[in-house]
């Protein structure tokens, strides 16, 4: 073995252009698996996160009550009214907050009153949708703290959190005082504490954040919550918690993933379409290797005729030219992956990528994964073309 690999090594060593021209195409090939993984696997991420980023991964809600029947027949018709009169709540939600928050894949749980209201400033009346969140709580779903564009996240009992596009919409700034009608009929004044801006539209123009227990009065609700929202890590495993908090509590629970189908198909096309043109760029180094080592027994027949003639096995000249292409892929793929990781250096992390710049996620590159997937389709490749050198005829190759 030590022989076959010292011959192999010095007919590569023979032609140095060649093989250094070889190594380079595969190096190429490499690159471009390792960069298309990398902006695929980014793309996927900051999708996510920009998608998953300010919203809950679950919410928890009072599961809606189905129609039974109450005469047995089968000529009976079962309906049910709803009562309109009645707000939906959560009754006992102490425990069923400490059993969420002890759930492996939990990060953040936030008990939530949530409401319909006007916010009154002089003449102008504008609708909002109430969210009245534990002041300790108040950036553990939505950052709210880092959207401030002016005033504090602070919830005190008579403060309220805005968004800019509303506080622009009402001529608002931090320090001024509005009237909060709430849907119950109740309404009380508040001063604006904070001003914040998520980039989402529905939010900025009509969300309105307050004191959790400010918002239980101002909606009557003695006892209960509305929602519970939660933050799972990793965002994927949304769904398998929510089974389990589902079946643990009885309560309504909903991942982000049921309203967020459409991304997953779009991420799930991408992903194929990545693997088509990282399995192509494979291909082409298969077949260049394949090509040369080919090339290489043909210019090397009379040299292959002697060590046949001289004893050599089948399974030795077999060996040559199998090393040859395993060391030409594993070294060039080893090139590649290196000058693709420098590559990707200059790319900002995906926090920090704006619009219209690649999300390349360097972690992502599968450059181990590109160096044994290229190896051992090098050695693969070399054994097929191989197998022609061990069929050559030592007397036709050494007379030709």
């Amino acid at each position: 073995m030590p022989y076959t690999f010292k011959l192999a090594l010095r007919h590569l060593l023979s032609t140095p252009g060649q093989t250094v021209l070889l190594m380079l195409g595969v190096a190429v090939g490499v690159s471009v698996f390792v960069f298309m993984s990398a902006l695929i696997g980014g793309l996927a991420t900051l999708l996510t996160l920009r998608t998953v980023g300010n919203i809950p991964h679950i919410t928890m809600e009072m599961a809606e009550r189905d129609p039974e029947q109450v005469v047995p027949g089968r000529n009976v018709q079962v309906v049910v009214q709803k009562d309109l009169s009645r707000r939906e709540q959560i009754a006992v939600w102490e425990p069923a907050v400490a059993m969420v928050e002890a759930t492996e894949g939990v990060v953040a749980v936030s008990p939530q009153i949530r409401g319909s209201a006007f916010v009154q400033r002089g003449q102008a009346i504008a609708p909002v949708g109430v969210i009245g969140v534990q002041p300790d709580k108040i950036s553990a779903i939505v950052d709210i703290e880092g959207a401030l564009v002016s005033g504090t996240a602070v919830l005190s009992p008579d403060t309220v959190l805005i968004g800019r596009t509303l506080a622009d919409d009402l001529g608002l700034r931090t320090g001024q005082v509005v009237v909060v009608r709430s849907d119950r009929g109740r309404e009380r004044s508040f001063r604006i504490g904070g001003i914040f801006s998520l980039g989402i539209s529905t939010a900025d123009r009509q969300a309105l954040y307050m004191n959790f227990r400010t918002a239980r009065a101002l909606f009557d609700l003695p006892s209960g919550i509305s929602r519970i929202e939660i933050k799972v890590s990793p965002p994927a495993a949304a769904p398998q918690i929510a089974a389990r908090l589902r079946r643990a509590t009885g309560l309504k629970t909903q991942p982000w993933t049921e309203e967020n189908a459409q991304l997953f198909e779009a991420l799930d096309a991408q992903g194929r379409t990545g693997t088509i043109v990282k399995t192509f760029a494979l291909i082409t180094v298969v077949i260049g290797i394949a090509s040369a080592m080919l090339l290489s027994i043909v210019r090397r027949r009379s040299e292959i005729g002697i060590m046949r003639a001289v004893g050599a096995s089948q399974r030795f000249v077999l060996g040559i030219f199998v090393i040859e292409g395993t060391l030409i892929g594993a070294i060039g793929a080893m090139a590649g992956a290196l000058l693709a990781w420098l590559a990707l250096i200059p790319f900002p992390p995906l926090e920090a990528v704006e619009g219209g710049g690649l999300p390349v996620d360097r972690a992502q590159g599968d450059y181990l994964v590109a160096i044994l997937l290229t190896t051992v389709a090098s050695a693969i490749a070399s054994v097929i073309s191989a197998q022609r050198a061990t069929r050559i005829d030592p007397v036709e190759a050494i007379g030709a």
